[in-house]
């Protein structure tokens, strides 16, 4: 181990029922972060109705697993993908770093999830206890039978010099531990019991150029399952779960791998990242949208996220369901019966957390939750002459042809037929998009939206379905700037009345106009 490390780890919080392990404890920029680090954390851990008997909580945790690989290989290796939705042994991330002094330290912290599993235990006459779904004590409280999980969390700081003059590895696994609390008049105990995890976290530099440092973090579960047959919930007990890293430093900045440097993007296109999902953290650059550039802070997500991501200021606790909306669950959540809402609580003491937040929610906390404007487009300075008619109003698709209107587009007109490279922006872009970025595609058409917007419809070259998705009218859209027009670009010729009429040079061997 080089010298200049120091690690740092939380130990099991086996006798910790709810909090998570703070964010910030990594140094400076982490708290920046810390919301969103716990968001991830706690993904899916309890969803709505946030009873022990909902089906969708018999079947949880499906976001950076990190289970034993005599389990998850026991069918064969499994496929490397770019998010953490499915399950593997290892999670993997690579990133650029600009150093910005000689003397530069890496901080990484690796944050995880272990099930805790709690069972209640009625007591017997004969002093002993048995094992029960649930029991209700002399005071009145029900307590169940339930896989809970609790925060673990490693930390180590390394000098970057050292770092690329040999690798680090470090133990980042939690040992077994027991914690029995017993139950008021003698009715039975509580007994939580966590099982042994062993898991290790690997750094590596490599120095691609002056003052340019690709960065390799990679976590592994090194234990073995028991049983390698057995069914999921039980190798759960010995997995990584929702895992994730935040890295920072002193005298280093990260470098957006969703929306690089030009003069990086070859540099970028090079890391690998399997089960995870690298963005970058910190507040929005001043004057600037937050595309690109870099950061003091990265999060390695098994979600995908944009760059600096953040959870919305009108949000007043976490819900454990990232693709929530807030309103709907929060009012669902008040219509519970007092049945339901006490199973809730006996479950597990998050969803009665949950309960507790929404049941004395004040007024303007709710009108909060209703919606936000985020900014505001600049008004559009409006055309002379004849004013279109609104949307709704006859007359108001007068004039427009989505199959042979035009825009231009870095001086070139752009319609149906057009070849052009997709560039979606970083941020502000749908995630499927951007799994699009660089590829060539053909424009279908040119669509209008209520709100005076322009966006192309187009189909991708590479896309094996591309001719079903045209007869069926299903197309990727983009707006003009999102758009980059091909060299040998064909430029359509629009008619006065915006409809173009084809002309040999654009129907296609067969004589077909293309699609």
């Amino acid at each position: 181990m080089p010298d200049a490390v120091t690690q740092d780890t939380v130990p099991c919080a086996a006798t910790v029922d709810d909090g998570a392990v703070p964010a910030d404890r990594g140094g400076p920029g982490f708290e920046q972060l810390s919301a969103v680090a716990d968001a991830v954390l706690y993904e899916g851990y309890l969803l709505y109705p946030y009873r022990r008997s909902s089906p969708k909580n018999r079947v949880r945790w499906q976001f950076g697993v990190l289970l034993p690989r005599n389990w998850v290989e026991r069918d064969g290796p499994v496929a490397a993908g770019v998010s953490g939705s499915a399950d593997s042994w290892y999670q993997r991330t690579e990133c650029l770093l600009r150093v910005r002094r000689p003397d530069a330290a890496l901080r990484v912290r690796v944050r995880y999830l272990r099930m805790r599993h709690k069972q209640v235990q009625a007591a017997d006459a004969d002093g002993g206890h048995r094992p029960v779904g649930s029991l209700r004590a002399d005071d009145g409280t029900a307590h169940l039978t339930f896989d809970e999980a609790v925060p673990r969390e490693s930390g180590l700081t390394v000098a970057l010099d050292d770092l690329l003059r040999r690798d680090l590895t470090v133990p980042v696994g939690a040992a077994a531990g027991t914690e029995t609390r017993p139950l008021p008049s003698g009715a039975g105990r509580v007994v939580r019991r966590c099982e042994e995890i062993r898991a290790s976290t690997s750094l590596t530099a490599e120095r691609l150029a002056p003052g340019l440092v690709r960065l390799r973090v990679r976590t592994e579960n090194t234990g073995r399952a028991p049983d390698p047959g057995a069914v999921r919930a039980e190798a759960l007990r010995h997995a990584l779960i929702a895992t994730h890293c935040l890295i920072g430093g002193a005298g280093v900045e990260f470098v957006s791998l969703i929306d690089p440097p030009p003069d990086l993007a070859e540099h970028v296109s090079a890391c690998r990242n399997e089960f995870t999902f690298p963005v970058l953290g910190g507040p929005e650059p001043a004057g600037g949208d937050g595309a690109g550039g870099t950061a003091p802070v990265l999060l390695s997500s098994p979600i995908i996220l944009p760059d600096r991501p953040r959870v919305a200021p009108e949000s007043p606790g976490d819900l454990h369901d990232a693709a929530e909306i807030d309103e709907i669950l929060t009012l669902r959540t008040l219509l519970l019966t007092d049945e339901e809402k006490a199973e809730a609580r006996a479950t597990d003491p998050r969803a009665a957390a949950i309960l507790d937040r929404v049941d004395t929610m004040p007024p303007e906390m709710f009108a909060r939750l209703h919606g936000a404007i985020r900014s505001l487009a600049p008004a559009r300075q409006e055309p002379s002459g004849p004013v279109r008619p609104a949307w709704w109003q006859e007359g108001g698709d007068d004039g427009l042809s989505p199959a042979t209107d035009t825009v231009l587009v870095d001086g070139v007109r752009v319609g149906g037929g057009s070849r052009v490279r997709l560039r979606p922006h970083g941020r502000g872009a749908d995630a499927q998009d951007m799994f699009l970025a660089g590829r060539t595609a053909r424009v279908a058409a040119v669509r209008h939206d209520v709100d005076g917007g322009v966006h192309l419809a187009v189909t991708v070259d590479d896309d094996p379905a591309s001719e079903l998705h045209t007869w069926y009218g299903r197309f990727h859209y983009f707006r003009p700037d999102e758009l980059e027009p091909l060299p040998d670009q064909r430029t359509p010729t629009p008619r006065p009345d915006h409809t173009a009429t084809p002309t040999p040079s654009d129907m296609d061997s067969e004589g077909k106009q293309p699609r």
